[in-house]
């Protein structure tokens, strides 16, 4: 047999090594950690957070646990007994006096309108009432009498419901249980999901379009006029969002400078003035130029890989210059492509300042109507529903990206 390799100190070799391997291991991760718990807490838990909070639903099973037990053997055929109103009256007062009712009334009214005046105005009263309960109740407020209201406090009752991912989509239970499209009046949502994919494909479109030719002339220019060029492109990273944003207010409202160029030089009459703002031609436009230099990048950095004898060599074996440009540059910027399609468009898909401030009633996008249940309505659970839509949406998207075109062929710099 053969000697075994050992180290100076009598160690065996191959533990020795395994030995440094770990160490190295460990070292690695403990220098990684940081930025691990970095991403954990400004990225994943809030995340994470957001989701729970789409599915949470606590108010109603903590501030009427009366009520609840109840109808939990309530068939929902007819109005409930005396002992449902007996107990409704006592979870009134005890959360009327733990200050507590109003948040009980708003997730109601979220899920039911007019809810909201029906549980406060009841509750002042129980306090003063005595049994027999049901008539008194029905006799303050006629919804007690109605199937619908008591349908929406069984439906509320469980800690973890599905009902904000259902009203993200206009929809909700009907006093059946059975799932069904919500008013059209209150159907908003799913428009304005579809109305963020069109406007977001709009921008990136756009974007490449615009971007294609100026990363391509960047890409051609001796390196001293390219380095001063590309001052202008990164220009925009130097000046707030929020006046690049405002400026293009003055630009395109209809007594702005765009309309007076237009109307000074003929192209249109001044009772013709086009309204470039407050609608969805107006975000377009705006976030456009917002966005364009994140095209511009990534198509700059591969175009400026690409060398240019491969033009020359097609052109020399009898190609036209556009068909060597079309057959054999274009496919080589494909990468940067694909990498300034797939930043803009995710940066687009989530947008909220420029819609917010130039967009008006046409060019909203979901993320200020999240933005409103957030700050305005205080609907957190369906404004986390609404963002948990836009996750899953952008993650199939990235997905089916990764099928047709490849995320490895992916280039950003």
């Amino acid at each position: 047999m053969s000697e075994q390799l050992t180290t100076v100190d009598g160690r065996p070799l191959k533990a020795a090594l395994a030995s440094a391997e770990r160490s190295k291991r460990i070292r690695a991760v403990l220098l990684v950690m940081p930025l691990f718990i970095f991403i954990f807490f400004s990225f994943l838990y809030p995340i994470a957070l957001m989701l729970y909070r789409s599915v949470e639903n606590p108010l109603i099973a903590q501030h009427m646990p009366e009520t609840v037990a109840v109808l939990e053997d309530w068939d929902g055929n007819e109005v409930p007994g005396e002992e449902a109103f007996a107990a409704l009256a006592k979870d009134l007062v005890v959360a009327r006096e733990s200050r507590e009712i109003g948040k009980v009334a708003t997730r109601l009214n979220f899920e039911t309108p007019g809810l909201r005046s029906v549980i406060t105005g009841s509750a002042r009263s129980a306090g003063k009432w005595e049994p027999p309960y049901k008539e008194k109740f029905i006799d303050r407020r006629k919804e007690w009498g109605e199937l619908a209201t008591w349908a929406t406090i069984k439906r509320l009752s469980p800690t973890i419901t599905s009902v904000n991912y259902l009203a993200a989509v206009d929809r909700q239970y009907s006093v059946d249980g059975e799932i069904q499209m919500i008013g059209e009046d209150y159907q908003i949502y799913v428009d304005l999901f579809l109305r963020t994919l069109w406007m977001s494909v709009v921008v990136t479109v756009s974007c490449l379009i615009l971007g294609f030719p100026i990363a391509y002339m960047l890409a051609s220019l001796p390196l001293r006029h390219s380095n001063l060029l590309m001052i202008l492109v990164l220009l925009p990273f130097w000046t707030s969002l929020l006046v690049r944003t405002t400026s293009w207010i003055v630009l395109l409202q209809t007594q702005g400078v765009l309309n007076d160029i237009m109307v000074w030089t003929g192209i249109i009459d001044d009772a013709q003035r086009i309204q470039l703002i407050f609608n969805a031609q107006g975000t377009v436009i705006a976030m456009t130029q917002i966005l364009l230099p994140f095209m511009v990048l990534p198509l700059y950095s591969v175009m400026k890989t690409i060398p240019p004898s491969y033009l020359r060599a097609a052109e020399s074996l009898g190609a036209h210059r556009f068909l060597a440009f079309w057959r054999i540059y274009v496919p080589n910027t494909l990468p940067g492509v694909g990498a300034g399609c797939l930043l803009v468009f995710i940066l687009a898909i989530g947008y909220y300042i420029t819609p917010a401030l130039v967009g008006g009633q046409d060019g909203q996008m979901i993320s200020n109507m999240i933005a409103f249940h957030m700050q305005k309505s205080l609907n957190w659970g369906l404004a986390a529903a609404l963002g948990g839509i836009l996750l899953v949406g952008v993650i199939i998207l990235y997905w089916l990206y990764n099928k047709l075109v490849g995320i490895d062929r992916l280039k950003l710099g």
